[in-house]
């Protein structure tokens, strides 16, 4: 698990539909690219559809990439954001299911249960504005933590 103690994310929108970015894993001077295409925007009665690269899961050795297709409907009536994603994967060389819900609590406070195609993980966050925190428990064994900054 060293791979993920860890890790740095930078993402740009460079398009109204497209992120890039780059993926930094200093433990092991790794550099990935990361990309989200939005084919379909989410709206009222339609969920979104995008296409995204970036490392393969937690727990797989560096330089695995995957690459998926997801799509991710926002339920008002539930307050809550299920997704699922055909996911591509460089370590398995094959296909696995992502899929998990964010389920909003209220005051900026969330709880996300997901399934990365073989175990399962915990995220409990809170955001203000352009600022996140996470606490996480990978694989239902392991804490830890997840700071997230707009600008």
């Amino acid at each position: 698990m060293d791979r993920a103690r860890w890790r740095g994310t930078l993402n740009f929108r460079v398009l109204r539909t497209l992120m890039l970015g780059v993926e930094v894993n200093p433990e092991v001077e790794e550099i990935g690219p990361l990309v989200t295409w939005f084919l379909v925007t989410e709206t009222e009665r339609r969920p979104a559809v995008f296409l995204g690269t970036s490392s393969d899961r937690i727990g797989t050795p560096e330089g695995n990439q995957s690459y998926y297709l997801t799509l991710a409907k926002y339920v008002p009536a539930l307050r809550s954001g299920p997704y699922v994603s055909l996911n591509w994967s460089e370590y398995d060389d094959g296909f696995n299911v992502p899929f998990g819900v964010n389920v909003e609590l209220g005051r900026g406070f969330s709880v996300r249960p997901m399934y990365d195609g073989h175990r399962s993980h915990l995220m409990a966050s809170w955001t203000n504005g352009r600022i996140g925190v996470s606490a996480l428990y990978v694989w239902l064994e392991h804490p830890g933590v997840s700071v997230s900054l707009g600008f």
